[in-house]
C-alpha cells in the first residue's frame, strides 16, 4: 500500500471512530499513531520516534512534548496532540514554546483530524504565529497528501520542505483572504471592483448595489469555469453512456421513457450540476464513485451503481418555467417535487441517504 492509500485508509480510519474516542490518549493510539506510522516511523523505536520528550524552557522544567520524531539523534518534527474535538487554536502557544527550545525545524500541532504545520519561516528559532500547511485529515486534497508525504522518512528533507513552506503558507492565507471577500464583500473590495466599470461617486445606496452585483457577478463567474470545466471532463463519459443507452434494452420495470433517438440527447450543465450536488451529499453514507447519472429525453437519472433497478433520484429540467427532482420512497415510487433553484436540492438531503442505504441493507 503507497502512502496516498495509507492517508485515505487512516481517514476513513478517523471518521468511523472518532465519536468513540473520548480522551486525548485515545486519540494519540487510535489516530496519531497511526499517522505516525504512515510517514514511514517506527513508533515503538525511541531512535525514531520519542514520546513525552523533555523539552525544558527557562522558568518551567519538566515540560514534555507528545511526540518528537528524530533523525541522527536530533528533533527533525515536533509533535502536539490534543483530543479530536479540542480546538487547535487554544493551544498554539504551547507548541511555539517547546519548538523554541527545540533544535526541531519543523513543528505539528493535531487533534487527529487537523494538521497544522509549523516553521521558522519569518523570524529564526521562533515557530511562526501561523502554520504553513494545514490539512483536514477527513477531507483531504490530493495535492496536500503529497506536501505531507515530503515529511515521510523516505523523503525527508529540510530544505525541500522549506522550499515550498513559504509558497504553501501565504497561498493558504491568499485563499482564506479570497473566500472571505468573495462569500461576503468588503466595502473596500467592492469599491476597488467597481472602480473598473464605474467612474462616478460611489454613495451609500450604490455601494449596496454594487455589493450584491459584485457577489452575484463573482458566484456566475465561479460558475461558468466550474461549468467549463465539467463539460469537457464529461463530455466523453456522456457519450459513452449515450452509446451503452442505445445499445442496451432497459428494463420496462424501472424506466417509463426509452431513448429513442440518442441525438435528441443533451445534456445540459444545470443537470451535471445537480448530479455533483447530490453526489456531495451522500459522500458521508456511500462511496460515491457508486453513484452514476444517466441522461434521457424526458428526464436526468441519477443512480446507484449504474443499475436501473437502484435509483436514487431524477431531475426534471426540460420545461420552460419549472424544474422537478423526483425522488423515490421504499417501494421505488416516484414523487416529484418543484425547486426554484439547484440550492433546493439540498432539501432533500434525508430522502436521498434514506434510498442510497436502502439499497446496502
Amino acid at each position: 500500500m503507497d502512502f496516498k492509500d495509507n492517508i485515505k485508509q487512516l481517514s476513513e480510519r478517523v471518521l468511523k471512530l472518532k465519536d468513540s474516542i473520548q480522551t486525548e490518549e485515545a486519540t494519540k493510539n487510535a489516530f496519531i499513531m497511526p499517522f505516525i506510522n504512515a510517514l514511514g516511523y517506527d513508533v515503538f523505536n525511541p531512535l525514531e520516534v520519542v514520546p513525552e520528550m523533555t523539552c525544558d524552557i527557562a522558568m518551567k522544567k519538566g515540560e514534555k512534548i507528545d511526540y518528537a520524531i528524530m533523525k541522527d539523534g536530533e528533533p527533525i518534527l515536533l509533535i502536539e496532540c490534543k483530543h479530536w474535538a479540542q480546538d487547535l487554536k487554544l493551544h498554539d502557544n504551547q507548541l511555539m514554546r517547546y519548538f523554541n527550545v527545540s533544535k526541531a525545524k519543523f513543528g505539528l500541532l493535531t487533534n487527529g483530524i487537523i494538521y497544522r504545520f509549523y516553521t521558522d519561516l519569518l523570524e529564526p528559532n521562533k515557530m511562526d504565529d501561523k502554520p504553513f500547511l494545514e490539512v483536514d485529515i477527513t477531507d483531504i486534497k490530493d495535492s496536500q497528501i503529497e506536501e505531507i508525504k515530503k515529511f515521510h522518512k523516505s523523503y525527508f528533507d529540510v530544505d525541500n520542505i522549506l522550499s515550498s513552506a513559504s509558497e504553501l503558507k501565504y497561498m493558504g492565507e491568499l485563499k482564506a483572504v479570497l473566500a472571505k471577500e468573495f462569500s461576503n464583500p468588503s466595502p473596500e473590495f467592492v469599491k476597488y471592483i467597481s472602480k473598473q466599470v464605474y467612474d462616478g461617486v460611489m454613495t451609500a445606496k450604490l455601494l449596496e448595489q454594487f455589493t450584491s452585483l459584485t457577489k452575484r457577478s463573482i458566484s456566475g463567474y465561479i460558475n461558468e469555469i466550474i461549468s467549463d470545466r465539467l463539460k469537457s471532463a464529461f463530455k466523453t463519459e456522456a457519450d459513452i453512456e449515450q452509446k451503452e443507452q442505445a445499445a442496451v434494452v432497459q428494463p420496462a420495470v424501472e424506466v417509463s421513457e426509452q431513448v429513442t433517438d440518442e441525438n435528441k440527447i443533451v445534456t445540459t450543465e444545470e443537470e451535471v450540476e445537480s448530479y455533483l450536488i447530490v453526489k456531495s451529499i451522500l459522500r458521508p453514507f456511500v462511496d460515491i464513485s457508486r453513484v452514476v447519472y444517466r441522461d434521457a429525453q424526458t428526464y436526468f437519472a441519477i443512480l446507484l451503481d449504474d443499475n436501473n433497478r437502484k435509483p436514487i433520484c431524477r431531475m426534471y429540467f426540460n420545461a420552460v418555467s419549472k424544474k422537478y427532482i423526483a425522488t423515490f420512497d421504499e417501494n421505488k415510487k416516484e414523487t416529484k417535487h418543484e425547486i426554484k433553484s439547484l440550492d433546493d436540492i439540498y432539501n432533500f438531503a434525508e430522502e436521498l441517504k434514506s434510498t442510497v442505504l436502502s439499497y446496502d441493507k
